[in-house]
C-alpha cells in the first residue's frame, strides 16, 4: 500500500492532515487549519518542500528525545514528526517524507 495523507475535521471544525507511510505509520502531522481548502493548500505545500533536504530541520525535545519539523520556504512550520527515542530514527523519518509525500495519495476522514 502506497502512502497517504489523511485529512481530518474536529469536533471543533479544525482540520488536520498526517502523512501517513505505507506501513500506515504517521511520520508528519500538520497544524490545525480553519478551513478544508487550507489544509489542502498544506498538504501542497509539503510535497512541493519535502523534495528539498536543507527544508528539513531536526530538534532535541527537553526530554532528550528527537524530532523533526518540515519549514516552508518562509520559514514557517509545516509538519511535525513524532519524537523518536535515538537521532538514526528521525532521519529515518525525514527521509520516509522524502520519499513518500510527492506521490502520496489523498483519504479524507
Amino acid at each position: 500500500m502506497a502512502a497517504t495523507f489523511e485529512l481530518t475535521k474536529s469536533s471543533t471544525g479544525k482540520f488536520r492532515f498526517n502523512l501517513l507511510a505505507a506501513n500506515k505509520r504517521v511520520v508528519l502531522t500538520s497544524e490545525s487549519y480553519g478551513t478544508r481548502a487550507a489544509a489542502v493548500a498544506g498538504i501542497a505545500s509539503v510535497r512541493k518542500n519535502a523534495a528539498l533536504r536543507e527544508r528539513f530541520e531536526r530538534r532535541v525535545a527537553r526530554n532528550g528525545k528527537t524530532y523533526f519539523v518540515l519549514l516552508a520556504g518562509n520559514g514557517e512550520v509545516i509538519g511535525q514528526s513524532q519524537m523518536y527515542a535515538h537521532p538514526t530514527s528521525c532521519y529515518v523519518g525525514i527521509r520516509s517524507v522524502m520519499g513518500n509525500a510527492a506521490k502520496a495519495g489523498l483519504v479524507e476522514c
